[in-house]
């Protein structure tokens, strides 16, 4: 989240088991005057299972003002899901564990929005002091953002940070892959563009970055570093 709009980027491999497929984690609801985009970590059956009975709510109703009314529905309908289900979870050995971010913008918001709900329906907004959130493999690409992104970057700054993060948790991380969907916001447009990437779109730009580290390491002013190895490779003879 940036000052000028939103990047959502999500990739779409599913695990089960030993099976692996590709789906969307993403979804996009738009209104005149309200746009939003949710990503999900998580099972996917309960994935499925909250946001096609929040698109059934949404669409029965009249649009709400506000983007947090919006993620109080999709809190609502995982707690919900989590009365349903949790037992039946919890006796095949398996985990509540779906993590939601919600971006966009409704008629009544002075501003976009970005929101983290946690598996409990809990949830936090995001704010312009750490202006991005990951969630599901969410270690390998935050140092990128960590160290790089601010508020007040530009949105295709943020675009192009946004798919050298998903770029690094991809190389490290095995249930991380292409194709990658990415969500484009601009601020009081109310819509939201879609693309999708395969891999060969981003390989030039994956290479280079490779590239670029490695040049910058050996670049790297590091006298020292340079004195304590310097010790390995030259020790003194200090005599007998």
């Amino acid at each position: 989240m940036v000052e000028e709009g939103l990047i959502g980027v999500s990739d779409t491999r599913i695990l089960s088991g030993n099976e692996v497929r590709v789906a969307k984690k993403n979804w996009v609801w738009q209104r005149d005057g309200a746009s939003m985009f949710v990503l999900t970590s998580g099972l996917r059956s309960l994935r499925d299972k909250v946001m096609l009975r929040v698109e059934d709510l949404l669409e029965a109703q009249e649009t709400p003002d506000r983007l947090f009314k919006a993620v109080e529905t999709i809190s609502a309908e995982l707690r919900r899901a989590v009365e349903e289900d949790r037992k039946a979870l919890d006796e095949a050995g398996l985990r509540f564990n779906l993590h939601t971010l919600v971006g966009g913008q409704f008629r009544g918001d002075r501003r976009h929005k970005l929101f983290l709900l946690y598996p409990e329906g809990n949830w936090v907004e995001v704010g312009e002091e750490t202006p991005y959130e990951i969630i599901g493999n969410s270690g390998y690409g935050r140092p990128i953002l960590a160290r790089s992104l601010r508020y007040a970057d530009s949105l295709l700054y943020a675009f192009k940070l946004g798919c050298l993060s998903f770029d690094s948790s991809r190389v490290c991380a095995a249930d991380v892959d292409y194709p990658i969907d990415v969500m484009l916001y601009l601020k009081d447009s109310y819509r939201i563009v879609e693309y999708r990437y395969t891999q060969e779109d981003l390989r030039e730009i994956s290479a280079w970055w490779q590239e670029r580290l490695k040049r910058s390491v050996r670049e790297l002013p590091a006298e020292p570093i340079e004195r304590a190895f310097a010790k390995l490779v030259h020790p003194v003879d200090t005599g007998t």
